[in-house]
């Protein structure tokens, strides 16, 4: 619910204001001076205010600076008299989101208060994000003891460094962060941000295989009203949401050609210009690309721009992938479990001996992300205090398969070997077919065809 405070020195329009807007869910209040509002805001929670200019003891633009100094999250819409548009664009400058003139449409007011709550709902959530990610986004964060990992953090940390001594208007260099899906490009880029003299500002991502690309030009540059079908009004794109911070461009191998020139562009001159405008901005934008396929076969290919590619890779950082990291897999799998039995209050859970040196087998594909992934799950599945084989989703070790299979020199029935082998699983798990499924890599179905197949119960 929306907490809406009216300093409105006309007592009767005051009430009215309330009157009008309480049966649309919004909590108001009235104050008739300046002084009496002041005092309302330093006591209660407001999420908008109703400012008049025009009041008894003190001018509305006063009251306008002393409210932002006690909450600059506030959001300010000015009531000025008819004629006084001077005043109204004042206010704008001060921090008002809005203006309205007298005589007032109550409706009008009420479509503006509801624009102030999607943005204060929007600066809220932000803010949260913000300080949220940048607490979990530090290269301590960035699990692993390897040679491997301790290059990056050092390579990391060189970069921080040199933006620690660059000049505060100066843009700093681009960062590649190249590695199979899964490896944690996300969190490197991230640590770069908030480890660095940028990290009180925006950290925008985007990922480009996300949106399609039809859309990433408006959703990356803005767009004015009118610019194409559906602009119905002016919006500002992820480059100047990202003026003074950081903009990470995962997946930027999927960039189209005609972006990748506009992309340039940016880099080259620090401006960008949004759909359907003639006036070019600049901007100062550390970015921040990541990808998981090969740019140099791209570039060859001719599906990726040389130039862009160079002026990329002004820093390159490559990320492991998890199966070459053996000294780091217990130290994450530990993390993990441990991060996931507190998130779900299962304190006593624990790895068995066989569902450890199943994880260990698996070629992890997905690297860390999929074991992130396959822990949580485990978690959630294991009804004891002990996760076993049969609670990790991975697929049949084939490699592990030969160890216990051998064919002989006369040959078998394959059917005799699946049948004995659903039988085992349906022993092993008591009758349960869905662990039984599990435990052969199959679905349920799957596993109650096999059964009605050999006419097992």
């Amino acid at each position: 619910m929306i907490s809406v405070l009216v300093i409105e020195d006309e007592e009767q329009l005051a009430k009215n204001i309330c009157r009008f807007l309480s049966p649309s869910g919004m909590n108001v209040d009235y104050a008739t001076n300046g002084t009496e509002g002041l005092n309302k805001v330093r006591s209660l929670s407001y999420d908008v205010v109703v400012l008049d200019y025009n009041l008894p003891d003190m001018d509305g633009l006063t009251v306008l600076d002393e409210i932002k100094s006690l909450d600059n999250n506030i959001q300010i819409i000015m009531i000025t008299g008819e004629g006084n548009t001077q005043i109204a664009v004042n206010a704008m400058k001060a921090g008002a989101l809005d203006y309205l003139t007298k005589p007032l449409v109550l409706k009008e007011l009420k479509v503006i208060l509801e624009k102030a709550a999607t943005h204060q709902k929007v600066t809220n959530y932000r803010d949260y994000h913000h300080k949220r990610a940048g607490n979990n986004s530090k290269i301590n964060d960035i699990l692993g003891e390897s040679k491997a990992v301790k290059e990056v953090k050092d390579r990391i940390a060189h970069v921080i460094e040199a933006d620690d001594r660059m000049q505060v208007d100066m843009v700093p260099p681009t960062v590649l962060i190249l590695g199979q899906t899964g490896t944690g490009k996300e969190l490197v880029a991230k640590a770069i941000h908030y480890d660095g003299p940028r990290k009180d500002e925006a950290f925008v991502e985007i990922n480009c295989t996300a949106i399609p690309s039809e859309l990433l030009e408006a959703e990356l540059f803005g767009h004015e009203k009118g610019a194409f079908t559906g602009a119905s009004q002016q919006r500002k794109g992820l480059f100047e949401s990202a003026d003074g911070g950081t903009l990470f461009i995962d997946e930027i191998g999927d960039l189209s050609l005609q972006l990748q020139s506009k992309l340039l562009k940016v880099l080259e001159d620090s401006t960008i210009r949004r759909l359907g405008d003639v006036r070019e901005k600049k901007v100062n934008v550390r970015i921040v690309s990541a990808t998981h396929q090969n740019l140099q076969e791209k570039v060859e290919k001719g599906e990726f721009r040389a130039d862009l590619f160079y002026r990329l890779k002004v820093v390159a950082i490559s990320l492991p992938p998890l199966k070459d990291r053996e000294n780091d897999f217990d130290l994450i799998l530990n993390q993990f479990l441990q991060d996931f039995s507190t998130k779900y209050n299962r304190p006593r859970l624990s790895l068995s001996v066989e569902a450890k040196q199943r994880l260990k087998s698996h070629n992890w594909p997905g690297n860390i992300r999929e074991l992130k992934n396959c822990i949580e799950q485990a978690v959630l599945f294991c009804q004891g205090e002990q996760i076993d084989v049969i609670h990790l989703s991975l697929p049949v070790d084939m490699m592990a398969t030969k160890k216990y299979l051998t064919l002989p020199d006369t040959g078998l029935q394959l059917d005799d070997v699946e049948k004995a082998l659903v039988i085992q699983a349906i022993e092993k798990t008591g009758g349960n077919t869905t662990q039984a499924a599990k435990l052969l890599g199959i679905s349920r179905d799957t596993l109650r065809y096999r059964m009605q197949k050999f006419k097992l119960k």
